[in-house]
């Protein structure tokens, strides 16, 4: 393990701070950003998805923003290979990559590899959504409970995106998604040793004022704006990844005249929080990751002080 190449990963919850604290660390030690974010890798879609501005790109250039149109779909096995072809070349010369995203599914898969699940079928998708319309997700969540009890005992009835994903999955390969997860990973074995940085709220209330504080400045920024643009210029639709990010799918419902304007601010909110909420409990699950409070006031020194011990050892 000593003998592999170091890569360090930064981690976190929306709103935790990790581009700043990214930044940080590549304008002082030899590292290189890659960005692990399923949102920022959408052309034109910038203000919804905290997109590092031109100056600071200037200051730390990131890897994997903007690389497909909105109207595409990336996956956690393309991240995974143009995430390992950027830490090599990064290696090549002479420095460290720096991953930084909250979209952990990307870190697993790249650790880890990834299970054989089938791409997504907009067919099939655009049908259970037709009939959740009519029955309603918690039904549907019933129907998944027949077909794979162990991943339905995981979700909430209200989980539509991932009810949809596991219906999915059944529907095209005969097999609950649960045994496809648990089988043997595929992919190139993880050629790094890593240093696991994740960045916590100490007071969770903190970071929900951030939280809205920053939707609320994504507004004001035009977001609302922005949706309205990609909507003129692409043949986009809710069902579409892109859409589905949140703010993206709170202006959508607003211009569809599903939601009033005095409602989006908190309805975008409310989904950053439940976002937040989900991404802290898959990090807490992390046993090896070195966790920082990301509201200390100390928090780039103790991050200059892991990585540089990281990076001599």
């Amino acid at each position: 393990m000593s003998k592999r190449p170091p890569a360090v990963f930064l981690m976190g919850p929306t709103a935790s701070g990790k581009t700043a604290a990214a930044v940080m660390l590549a304008s002082r030690l030899p590292l290189e950003i890659i960005s692990a974010d399923s949102a920022q890798v959408y052309r034109h879609m910038d203000i919804g998805t905290a997109k590092p501005d031109a100056q600071t790109l200037r200051i730390a250039p990131h890897h994997l923003i903007d690389l497909i149109e909105p109207t595409e779909s990336y996956s956690a096995a393309r991240f995974r290979e143009d995430a390992l072809r950027c830490m090599a070349e990064i290696t090549a010369r002479g420095r460290v990559p720096l991953l930084v995203g909250g979209t952990l599914l990307y870190f697993k898969a790249l650790r880890e590899g990834l299970s054989e699940l089938p791409e997504a079928d907009w067919t099939l998708r655009a049908e259970i959504e037709a009939r959740a319309r009519a029955v309603g997700w918690p039904q549907l969540h019933g129907a998944l409970a027949r077909l794979d009890p162990e991943t339905a005992a995981r979700l909430k009835p209200t989980d539509a995106q991932r009810i949809q994903r596991a219906l999915e999955v059944v529907h095209l390969t005969g097999k609950p998604l649960s045994r496809l997860l648990s089988g043997p990973a595929l992919g190139e074995a993880f050629p790094y040793r890593v240093l696991p940085l994740v960045l916590m709220p100490g007071e969770r209330t903190v970071l929900h004022r951030r939280i809205a504080e920053r939707f609320q400045r994504m507004l004001e920024q035009g977001l609302i704006e922005e949706v309205e643009w990609l909507r003129a210029h692409y043949a986009l639709s809710p069902r579409m990844p892109s859409m589905r990010c949140v703010g993206y799918r709170q202006v959508w419902q607003y211009l569809e005249g599903e939601i009033p304007r005095a409602a989006l601010g908190e309805q975008g909110i409310v989904a950053t929080r439940q976002l937040a909420k989900r991404q802290m409990t898959r990090l807490r699950a992390m046993r090896d990751a070195v966790v920082l409070d990301c509201l200390d006031a100390r928090l780039f020194p103790q991050l200059m002080e892991h990585v540089s011990r990281f990076l001599e050892a």
